[in-house]
This record gives C-alpha cells, structure tokens and sequence, in this order.
C-alpha cells in the first residue's frame, strides 16, 4: 500500500477510534449510574447523562466529547499534514455511529465543537457563544446545540476559511438529522428544558 494510501486511511482509522469512545457511556457505569442507555432519551452524550443527577458526570462527559474531536485532528495533522479533515469526519461519524453500540451513539454537538477548534479557533469561540448563550437563555439543549452546528460553517465562511464550509456544513447537516425527534418536539412545544428527567 502506497504512503498515498495510508496517510488517509491512517487518519480514517485514528479518527473514528477516537470518535467512538462511548465517554457517557463509560463515566456512568463506572460511576455507578448504571446503562445511559436506559435512562432518559438514551442517548451517551453529555445532556441525558445530566438525566442521571450527576452534574460532574455530565460536565466530565462534555469536556471529554469536545476533547476526542480535538484530539483526532490535532493528532492526525501531526502524523500526516493535509489530513486533519478526513480525521475530523471519521471522529463525528465514530460519535455518532459508534461500531460497538449498534451505531447507536451521540448526537454530535461537543465532540463537532472540538473539530472545529483544531480546525478553526474563531469559529469554535463563536460555537461556543451560541451554544453556551442560547442554553442559558432558553434551557433547551437541542435548541442551542443545533443553532452552535449551524454556525460553524456560517463563521468559517465569515474569517474567510471558504475551504472549511463544507465539511462543517456537512457535520452540521447531520446533527440536524441526529436531533429530528427534537425538531419534531420543539415544532410541537413539547422539548424538556434543562432539568427535565425525560424527553
């Protein structure tokens, strides 16, 4: 196999392996909490692990998502240039499409945020604006996590990083696909605010 070969592949592989570390999943049986699975919307990211009562276990959650993003594209630029975007899809799609939960995983928000702040710094400082400004004003983490995707490649487009547009549009289109049932709730004004025990 040709180095042309396998420095995507290697950063294919890299990323998703990373992507796919189920962290909620993890913190919350070794916590005791039980299956994340079974609780709440069963879901493994950071919001349904909040379900469990435990504010640490959820904050830990999210730190430890947004990190595996940064760190696949962090690594994989280093070990091969010029690959950082393939290793920043494979760890989204590692998330949310986890091999060894059925392809049952996350829907994507910390770990995109992490990807774009390898990527792209002034975007992520934006991401984080919107998403830490929209959950503190309408306690609805759907809401603020969706409206955090969109703006990644609204800024990328903004600082001028016309190359970044569609791989974060791409990131962003399926965290909208990954938050349909939310849509469909929030349509309905049926979505839980922070603080709910379902939904």
């Amino acid at each position: 196999m040709t180095n042309a070969l396998l420095a995507p592949l290697g950063a294919l592989l890299l990323g998703y392996l990373l992507g796919a570390i189920p962290f909620g999943l993890i913190l919350t049986a070794a916590a005791g909490a039980g299956d994340i699975r079974r609780i709440g919307s069963g879901n493994i990211g950071a919001t349904n692990v909040l379900r469990t009562g435990r504010k640490g276990l959820a904050a830990l959650t999210l730190l430890l998502d947004l990190a595996k993003g940064w760190a696949a594209v962090t690594l994989a630029d280093a070990l091969w240039p010029g690959q950082a975007p393939i290793a920043a899809a494979a760890a989204f799609l590692g998330h949310c499409y986890p091999v060894w939960l059925g392809f049952k995983g996350g829907k994507g928000v910390a770990t995109l945020m992490g990807i774009v702040l390898a990527l792209h710094p002034l975007s992520a400082l934006v991401f984080a604006l919107v998403w830490l400004g929209l959950l503190g004003g309408l306690r609805i983490s759907s809401a603020a996590g969706m409206a955090a995707a969109v703006s990644a490649p609204v800024s990328a487009a903004f600082f001028g990083r016309l190359d970044l547009v569609p791989l974060l549009l791409a990131l962003a289109a399926i965290v909208l696909w990954r938050h349909r049932a939310n849509i469909e709730r929030l349509l309905g004004g049926t979505e839980p605010r922070i603080g709910a025990k379902s939904g």
